[in-house]
């Protein structure tokens, strides 16, 4: 009988691991048990879970009312065609009704937030021909299938091209990131040229059909929009006749205190794009949410478009609970004081460590980025050495808070902090308290200039 040890060698070896070298995942962590904020290795050892894994976890682990819905389904009807009507997605629809921004009405179900986006995808490029083009920008991920990652900005997307696996029609345009402007420019005197510019390439491009964005950008940097962004970018869309497609995967299901985080700008969109938080990863599930005007336009319209898992039952189950529970958690008040305490901490935290050049997020979900020098923002690792064999900074911080208890996520050139919204305020110490003893890794390679952190964190009105 092979230990514990070898199966999980056997199996990482018999195993793809995702978006990485394979040699570098030989003994990857055995994971046993979870509850709450918490998971556990086989040998018992508890984790934080300050990332809510991949930023899906929003109800943490073995909330006892979505399990109970599953089972339920489970023992009932597992699985039905898509073509069939059954309790589970109906009650999942009625349930989304009771949480969408008003005027999103029509919903196809899947099971990735990948999928989610190669739907609306289809769709906007069959409403809008010959109008074929769609707009992202360059600090995105939405996906890792043809068109989603043809969308995708980071440099997964360079991987995908090397294997010809991108579809034509996708153009890049300048994020929306105030603590490195693109244009080189300060808030509020750059008159919010990012937005602006998206009317300059809708123009010079034509054909343009839509715009799709993470209103709160998520892997890649937790980027938050002045007030007047995704005003101006609807009424662009509006101008030009492009629909804008609004990913919230990441940024969904409470995370930044609303329902969807294009709530705070109030802002509809043609399309929500979401998965994760929707069953609160208690099942894979996704939802492309769409206008009533995108909905009409196929019903004489061929919707060419599904997938044998499409509507799955035991998927569907676990939405109308994960909403309920999600909305307890909501009007318990927890997460708006941790939200608030979360705020306070970090910044306090960033001012310990020369090497934090950058604080921002809300709710539940907060980047660092991490820096050699806070007056230059010389970053430690850059865009391209991501998928590099160099041992980055953030990765580094992040092993190392791992060997202290608290598993958060890192990106080139952030950490993801974005816990479960359950979470209190004693395991948010908790959880900072090893970072901070983490993040002297980082401050023993970044110079001292006396510059204060910046906290681009919140520019809504």
């Amino acid at each position: 009988m092979k230990d514990s040890a070898q199966r999980v060698q056997d199996y990482a070896a018999h195993s793809f691991h995702t978006w990485s070298r394979q040699k570098g995942w030989k003994s990857p962590l055995l994971v046993n048990d979870a509850e709450g904020v918490y998971f556990y290795d086989d040998k018992g050892k508890a984790y934080i879970d300050f990332s809510s894994q991949l930023m899906c976890s929003n109800l943490g682990h073995k909330n006892k009312a979505v399990i109970e819905a599953i089972v339920k389904q489970a023992e009932k009807l597992p699985y039905i065609v898509p073509s069939f009507a059954n309790e589970a997605t109906m009650a999942a629809v009625e349930a989304l009704q009771t949480v969408m921004p008003e005027g999103l009405t029509r919903f196809f179900f899947s099971t990735s937030g990948t999928e989610a986006n190669e739907a609306a995808i289809k769709m906007v490029r069959q409403a809008c021909s010959p109008a074929y083009k769609v707009i992202s920008r360059y600090k995105s991920y939405h996906g890792s299938t043809a068109a989603s990652i043809s969308l995708t900005g980071d440099p997964r997307r360079w991987y995908a091209e090397q294997a010809r696996f991108t579809v034509q029609g996708v153009r890049f345009a300048p994020d929306c990131n105030c603590y490195r402007c693109p244009f080189d420019l300060e808030y509020p005197g750059c008159r919010v040229q990012c937005a602006r510019y998206l009317d300059y390439m809708i123009r010079e491009e034509g054909n343009v059909a839509a715009i799709i964005v993470e209103p709160i950008v998520g892997t890649n940097g937790r980027l938050i929009p002045p007030p007047e962004y995704y005003p101006m970018l609807r009424k662009i869309c509006d101008e030009h006749k492009v629909m804008l497609i609004v990913d919230e995967v990441m940024s969904g299901w409470f995370r930044t205190g609303t329902a969807f985080a294009i709530e705070h700008w109030g802002v509809t969109p043609d399309f929500i794009t979401t998965a994760k938080g929707a069953s609160a990863a208690y099942t894979p599930v996704a939802v492309t949410a769409t206008s009533a005007k995108v909905a009409e336009f196929f019903e004489d319209e061929v919707f060419c478009h599904g997938h044998t898992y499409a509507f799955h039952p035991l998927s569907a189950a676990a939405i109308p609970a994960a909403i309920s529970e999600l909305k307890k958690v909501v009007a318990s008040g927890l997460p708006q004081r941790v939200a608030a305490h979360l705020k306070k901490k970090l910044y306090e935290l960033a001012e310990r460590h020369i090497c934090v050049g950058d604080v921002r997020g809300i709710g539940h979900f907060w980047g660092l980025e991490l820096v050699k020098n806070r007056k230059t923002k010389e970053p430690f690792d850059t865009k391209a050495e991501k998928f590099s064999t160099k041992a980055l900074m953030t990765g580094r911080v992040a092993g190392d808070a791992m060997q202290r208890g608290v598993y958060v996520s890192p990106w080139y050139d952030s950490l993801v902090i974005a816990p479960p919204l359950i979470i209190t305020e004693a395991q948010v110490d908790e959880a900072l308290a090893a970072i901070d003893k983490s993040l002297e890794i980082a401050d023993k390679e970044a110079v001292d200039t006396g510059t204060p952190a910046s906290h681009s964190t919140d520019y809504r009105k």
